[in-house]
């Protein structure tokens, strides 16, 4: 090269290792994220060959943190996280908690001082904000009650690391834990907090900078982002429209955390969720999408550089001690806190399984704690190696929930549900996201329908709310199948039957009776779990007709082949509208 362009070999080395290996593991039904964490091995500095930007990937996956939690924001509103605060913020804090003595015991049998046994702990009681959203968006759970109470828990926890971290508490104590003495706690912005103010003035200061944060999104974030998007997108410009919704995006977290001390994606999550009371908070999480894709799988590549695999074997059993906190020691406790508050198996098991791993904030306090004196280097690579392992075994996680659900609902006198089908792709309209569990407060199957005759109708979003209105027009039964908690709620407002779920669950589906339906209509864009629904529905009724939507020729034949009936194209349909509109015949002219 005649220029020295470490951004550039690092965003290529990065995203094309993570393309070869994603695809690999994706060939041998191994999570993509895996061949991510590989390639970023690969490029690391603890593997020969190409060595990546480390301090670049950083700050490129800081990015892709943002993004994430922007598009989250932009479908969690403000009443859904203070619905779920009873369980959310005692949950996450006793969580904390435990995972927090569990590490620094770990840290005293390993000979360390309690400050570093403090900095370990708290590293492991905080899960990844990506790996978490990344699960639930898989399992389309994002907008379930299960999924509104880990992602609420997600943040009392980020709200926490901001206390503990926000490069305010633990600097401000070093000294006293043993650590190197500061004469200034820097919270990386401009209002920096001097230790002469003591702890509780410290925490007390903090606090009033978050709830600052809170206070001018709610009063001037919610008038002035909504303003901005409608006058941008007066303008028609698509391009200006992408640009506004970016930074506004990238703007506030930034000015969250060098104003008010508040995390990044913290602050992208409020921004998100104040954009989201916008009608234009579709088109924003369309146009953010892409850019969402490819950071986040930046993020896990740099995550693969920090690890040196060579720690396997050189720190093996305090690994593997780190490992069962991480896994077993945080999930046993998620487990307990759930259910000790009276939710459903099916809920405890989920959350303990999305919590069983640590991510971003895990590093930074690592970094933190090194750099204060506190951490010795060895506890830095234990955190690496525990955050490594627990993101790769996060998936069987969930596969083990999913085993142990029947069991332990058989234990607790319920019955059980039977196997779910597990979605093979994500959903590919924007701001739409799916769900694969069963209905989102109850956990046993939902009842079956005693319509006959009727047409069932998957999904209700753009396309699916225009077919229910014209089947109602024409005084046809039918009933929907949704798991937006929201449009469910609308449609039983109205009067319309709905089964709550998502159609890939075999009970979801069965109790929209398709024995007995004379019509199936499959509204949903995924055309993958459209074709794991049309397979249902042909073995349940090999008379059903069957319709699904299409977005590409591919799709068409792929679902044809698996037996719909009739498959539409909407880019065909509306070449031809305009077609026949060219060639109607003309107007006669009005008279001047």
């Amino acid at each position: 090269m005649p220029h020295d362009t470490p951004l550039i070999a690092t965003i290529v080395a990065g995203l094309g290792l993570a393309f070869v290996f994603g695809a690999l593991a994706n060939r041998f039904r191994v999570p993509p994220l895996v061949g991510y964490l590989i390639a970023g091995v690969l490029v690391g500095p603890n593997t020969p060959g190409f060595v990546a930007d480390a301090g670049l990937a950083n700050e490129l996956a800081e990015i892709g943190v943002i993004l994430l939690m922007f598009g989250v924001g932009l479908h969690f509103s403000l009443k859904d996280l203070l619905s779920v605060r009873a369980i959310a913020v005692p949950g996450a804090i006793v969580q904390i908690g435990f995972a927090t003595a569990l590490g620094a015991g770990l840290a005293w049998m390993l000979g360390w001082s309690m400050g570093a046994g403090l900095v370990f702990g708290l590293a492991l009681s905080v899960a990844s904000t990506v790996v978490l959203l990344r699960a639930l968006q898989e399992r389309r759970l994002i907008e379930t009650e299960r999924g509104r109470i880990a992602v609420g828990w997600l943040i009392v926890e980020d709200l926490a690391m901001v206390l503990a971290l926000a490069l305010v508490l633990l600097p401000a104590l070093a000294g006293v834990l043993g650590g190197q003495e500061q004469v200034e706690v820097r919270s990386g912005g401009l209002l920096s907090l001097p230790a002469s103010y003591g702890v509780w003035g410290v925490v007390g200061i903090t606090l009033a900078k978050v709830a600052a944060f809170v206070v001018v999104m709610l009063v001037v974030g919610r008038r002035l982002i909504p303003w901005i998007l409608h006058y941008v997108a007066h303008t028609g410009s698509r391009e200006l429209f992408r640009l506004a919704v970016l930074a506004i995006a990238l703007g506030v977290a930034f000015g969250a955390a060098k104003l008010f001390g508040v995390s990044l994606a913290l602050g992208a999550f409020f921004a998100g969720m104040i954009m989201s009371e916008s009608e234009l908070s579709h088109r924003a999480a369309e146009e953010s999408l892409p850019l969402r894709d490819a950071f986040s799988v930046l993020f896990f590549v740099s995550v693969g550089m920090l690890f040196d695999p060579f720690s396997l074997i050189s720190n093996g059993w305090p690994i593997l001690a780190t490992l069962a906190i991480i896994v077993i020691g945080k999930s046993l406790a998620a487990f307990v806190i759930v259910v000790v508050f009276r939710y459903p198996v099916a809920t405890a098991l989920m959350i303990s399984a999305s919590l069983a791993q640590i991510g971003e904030f895990s590093f930074i306090l690592a970094e933190l704690g090194v750099g204060l004196k506190l951490l010795p280097e060895q506890g830095r690579d234990l955190i690496l190696a525990g955050a490594i392992l627990s993101i790769v075994l996060n998936p069987l996680m969930f596969l083990a929930a999913d085993r142990m659900k029947p069991w332990l609902e058989a234990r607790a006198g319920r019955t059980a549900p039977s196997g779910e089908a597990r979605p093979i792709g994500p959903a590919t309209e924007p701001g739409q996201v799916a769900s694969v569990a069963a209905p989102a407060k109850e956990d046993g199957p939902p009842p079956r329908t005693r319509l006959t005759g009727h047409t069932i109708l998957i999904g209700y979003g753009r396309v699916g709310s225009l077919v229910g209105a014209s089947l109602k027009q024409a005084a046809l039964p039918f009933l929907v199948i949704e798991d937006a908690d929201k449009t469910l709620a609308k449609l039983k407002a109205e009067g319309v039957e709905t089964v709550a779920g998502n159609a890939a669950n075999g009970d979801v589906f069965a109790a929209s009776n398709a024995e007995g339906a004379k019509r199936l209509i499959l509204a949903i864009p995924n055309a993958f779990e459209a074709g794991q629904v049309v397979l249902r529905a042909r073995a349940a009724n090999q008379t059903i007709e069957i319709i699904a939507r299409a977005h590409s020729d591919a799709e068409v034949e792929h679902l044809k082949g698996l037996g719909a009936d009739t498959v539409i194209m909407g880019e065909r349909e509306i070449a031809r509208g305009i077609v026949e509109e060219v060639l109607a015949a003309p107007k006669a002219p009005t008279a001047a």
